[in-house]
C-alpha cells in the first residue's frame, strides 16, 4: 500500500510544470532577441522551438534568399563581364556549391545563437508545443518525452508558412516553396513561379542568372500590385528584359505533374486557357499563420477571421498573460517588425506604455536592382486625400551609379502640400535600401527636407543623389511666393 502511495505521489510531481517567468512558443528572431533580453535581466526564460534555431530569418527566409541573391548577383557579373572590360573563356554554374555557401552561412549563426543562449542562461528547447491549460504548455520532444512549463507570461511567435490554397493537383505536384528552393543543387530547366509579390519576384530573378527559364505567374493585372503603377511597371520592365515570361491577370485552374521532374500549369488568361510547361513549380502565392495544432483554444487565445493571433496594440491577447508577436499576430511580414514588436512586448512588460500604431514600416524587395520604400506611397496618399508635391529623378543624374554602371531605376519622395515634412520616399536603386535609411532617419527627427537638400554628403555616393532628388522641385515657400506674385 505503501508503494502505490509512494508511486502516485511520483506520477503527480511528474505532473506539475516546470515554472517560469517567461515561456515563449517559436523561436523567430523577435522571440529570440526576447528570450536574451528577458533572460540577461535575471528572469527564468525558456524558448520552445520545433527546428529552427533562431526561427526562419537565419535559416530558411532572410538571411538564406540574400545569400542565394548575392550569387545570382556575382553569376550576373560574369555575364556582364566584356561591360567591364574582362573576357573570359565561359563558365558554369554548380547550384550544390551555391548552396553550400548558404548552408556555411546558416551553420555559422546557429553557431552564434546557441552561443548566445549560452551566454544570457535562456534556455533553448527543441520540440513542439502546444498549450494544455492558460500559460501552461507541454512540449514533445525529439527522443519521445515529454515536459510541462508554465509561464507567468506567455509569448506566441510562431510565424506563417507559405500558402498553397485549393489549387486541384497543386498539393500533389509537390511544388518548391522559398524553403526549398534554397536548397535546390540544380539549376531548374524551366521554373514556373506562382505569385507576383515578394517571394516571387525575388526568387524568379535569382534563378535567371543561373541560366534558369523562369515564368511568372501573377493573378493580378501588375506585379506587386499594391504598389505605385510607375513602381509596378519599373519591376515588369527589369524581369522581362532578363528574359522571364511574365503572365499578368492569369488564373490557375490546375496543375498537374511532378516538381523536380515535368510539371503542367493550365491557367486562364482574358478568357483563354493555356497550358505551361516546365521542370518546377514555386508557389509564392502568400502565407498563412501557423496557429493550428497549437492549443489556443485550451489557453482562451482568441484568432482573427483569418486565423490570426487577435492582438490589440499592445500585443496583448485577450488571455491574460498571454502576448503575441511577429507574423503570426498579423505584424507586417518583416524581421524588423517582429524585433520592433519584441521592444513593444518588453516595454509593456516593464511598466511602459509602448503601442504597434503609427510606426514606421520599411520594406525592401532585394532584386537587382533593390526597390525600397517608408512612408507613404503616392496610391496611399491619394486614397487618403492628402496633398504632396512629388520630387523624382532617375538613377541616371546618381553619378556614383554612373561609376557602377547601374543606373536602372529612379527615386522619388512625397513631401507635404504646404510644408516641407516628408511624407514618404521610394527607391527603384542599386543601394535602396541603404539609401532609404537616409531619409527614413530624416522623418523620424522630424526633419524638413531640405536637411537633405542642403547636406553636405560624400562624393561620390549613392545617398548623395538625395541632393539632386530634393531639388528636383520647388520649396513650399517658391511655390507661395510664385503664388502670391501671380495673385498681384
Amino acid at each position: 500500500m505503501k508503494s502505490m502511495e509512494n508511486t502516485s505521489s511520483a506520477q503527480v510531481l511528474k505532473k506539475q510544470p516546470e515554472e517560469f517567468d517567461l515561456v515563449i512558443l517559436g523561436g523567430g528572431t523577435g522571440s529570440t532577441i526576447a528570450a536574451w533580453t528577458f533572460a540577461g535581466q535575471g528572469q527564468r526564460v525558456a524558448v520552445i522551438e520545433r527546428k529552427y534555431i533562431g526561427g526562419s530569418c537565419p535559416n530558411i527566409a532572410c538571411l538564406p534568399s540574400k545569400n542565394i541573391i548575392h550569387s545570382a548577383k556575382v553569376a550576373s557579373y560574369f555575364r556582364r563581364s566584356k561591360e567591364f572590360g574582362i573576357t573570359h573563356n565561359g563558365f558554369t554554374i554548380d547550384m550544390s556549391g551555391v548552396r553550400d555557401r548558404k548552408r556555411k552561412m546558416v551553420s555559422g549563426m546557429n553557431e552564434v545563437y546557441l552561443e548566445n543562449y549560452g551566454k544570457t542562461g535562456a534556455e533553448f528547447i527543441l520540440g513542439t508545443g502546444r498549450f494544455i491549460a492558460p500559460r501552461t504548455l507541454e512540449v514533445a520532444l525529439p527522443d519521445g518525452t515529454s515536459r510541462r512549463l508554465c509561464g507567468t507570461n506567455v509569448i506566441v511567435s510562431t510565424g506563417t508558412r507559405a500558402w498553397l490554397g485549393a489549387i486541384p493537383g497543386l498539393a500533389e505536384a509537390h511544388p518548391l516553396t522559398h524553403v526549398e528552393a534554397l536548397e535546390l543543387d540544380e539549376v531548374p530547366q524551366h521554373l514556373l513561379v506562382i505569385g507576383g509579390g515578394y517571394v516571387g519576384i525575388e526568387l524568379s530573378q535569382a534563378m535567371r542568372p543561373f541560366g534558369s527559364k523562369v515564368s511568372v505567374i501573377a493573378r493580378n493585372k501588375r506585379l506587386m500590385s499594391r504598389a505605385d503603377e510607375d513602381v509596378s511597371e519599373a519591376l515588369r520592365s527589369l524581369l522581362e528584359d532578363e528574359g522571364i515570361d511574365i503572365l499578368l491577370n492569369a488564373r490557375i485552374k490546375r496543375v498537374s505533374g511532378k516538381s523536380g521532374d515535368s510539371v503542367s500549369v493550365v491557367v486562364e488568361q482574358i478568357g483563354t486557357e493555356k497550358a505551361l510547361k516546365g521542370s518546377h513549380v514555386l508557389v509564392a502565392a502568400g502565407r498563412t499563420p501557423n496557429t493550428e495544432g497549437l492549443g489556443l483554444e485550451l489557453a482562451g487565445v482568441e484568432l482573427t477571421d483569418r486565423g490570426y493571433i487577435k492582438v490589440n496594440e499592445r500585443l496583448q491577447t485577450n488571455a491574460s498573460g498571454v502576448w503575441a508577436i511577429g507574423e503570426v499576430a498579423g505584424s507586417p511580414q518583416f524581421t524588423h517588425i517582429s524585433v520592433d514588436d519584441f521592444r513593444v512586448v518588453h516595454d509593456n512588460l516593464n511598466g511602459l506604455k509602448h503601442v504597434t500604431t503609427g510606426r514606421q514600416v520599411p520594406y525592401c524587395l532585394f532584386t537587382d536592382p533593390e526597390l525600397a520604400r517608408i512612408g507613404l506611397s503616392e496610391n496611399e496618399a491619394k486614397a487618403r486625400a492628402i496633398a504632396y508635391r512629388l520630387f523624382k529623378v532617375p538613377m541616371e543624374a546618381n553619378l556614383r551609379a554612373r561609376t557602377l554602371s547601374e543606373t536602372r531605376g529612379f527615386m522619388k519622395a512625397l513631401v507635404e502640400a504646404d510644408s516641407d515634412r516628408i511624407l514618404g520616399f521610394t527607391a527603384f536603386a542599386v543601394g535602396a535600401a541603404e539609401i532609404m535609411s537616409a531619409v527614413q532617419v530624416t522623418m523620424i527627427a522630424g526633419l524638413p527636407y531640405t536637411t537633405l537638400r542642403d547636406a553636405i554628403l560624400t562624393h561620390p555616393t549613392l545617398v548623395e543623389g538625395l541632393i539632386p532628388l530634393f531639388s528636383s522641385a520647388p520649396s513650399a515657400h517658391d511655390v507661395a511666393g510664385a503664388t502670391a506674385t501671380s495673385a498681384s
